[in-house]
């Protein structure tokens, strides 16, 4: 961990982030926006569930984003944040399938006619350019179904990360190993 260049100890603290670059970040942040139109639009003023489905949304993307920027010091609290955002998209996708069954509205799953075409759709990067312009299109139905597919992809994706962040944590450690490791080569370089 030492700089050979001049015997300085190699920076232990790695920066990282770059959440705007993951793909479940950029899905997320469509969930935030759909959802946000699907509570104003189909929900009624004062009905607390807009108010929970607009902050389950948000939670999902921003813990994401807030995970991330913390991983530079604490690879626990990125793991965590990252479940919490996880969790998040979770409830909100409960919050969906309410809505579609207490107003008589299908959700579409494995083998109704528009479930594969809806997967595809939103798997593609197609949705990145259209999804602003599709929403106002959509009815309620369409769009709860939209974002439970959204979400799915989203949780997925999040699973994955953490599996991924949790090997990190196993093969570098934590920031006070960095540390102790750097303090210990600091030391070893500069005895004499």
């Amino acid at each position: 961990m030492i700089n050979s260049n001049n015997n300085t100890p190699a920076p232990f603290l790695k920066p990282l982030g770059g959440y705007r670059r993951l793909r479940v970040y950029k899905v997320t942040e469509i969930v935030c926006d759909l959802t946000y139109h699907f509570a104003h639009t189909y929900l009624e003023k004062g009905d607390r569930t807009m108010d929970q489905m607009v902050q389950a949304a948000r939670s999902g993307k921003q813990n994401i984003a807030e995970g991330s920027e913390a991983a530079t010091t604490s690879r626990e609290t990125e793991i965590k944040l990252t479940n919490v955002a996880k969790a998040s998209l979770e409830e909100l996708m409960v919050d969906y399938e309410d809505y579609l069954r207490q107003h008589g509205l299908d959700q579409w799953k494995t083998g109704h006619p528009r479930y594969e075409p809806m997967r595809e759709y939103a798997r593609s990067e197609k949705i990145d350019a259209e999804y602003t312009t599709l929403m106002q299109k959509m009815n309620a139905e369409e769009l709860a179904n939209l974002c439970i597919t959204l979400i799915n992809q989203a949780t997925y994706m999040l699973r994955k990360l953490i599996e991924k962040q949790q090997q990190q944590f196993l093969e570098e450690g934590g920031v006070r190993e960095q540390m102790t490791k750097a303090r210990v080569a600091y030391r070893n370089q500069n005895k004499g």
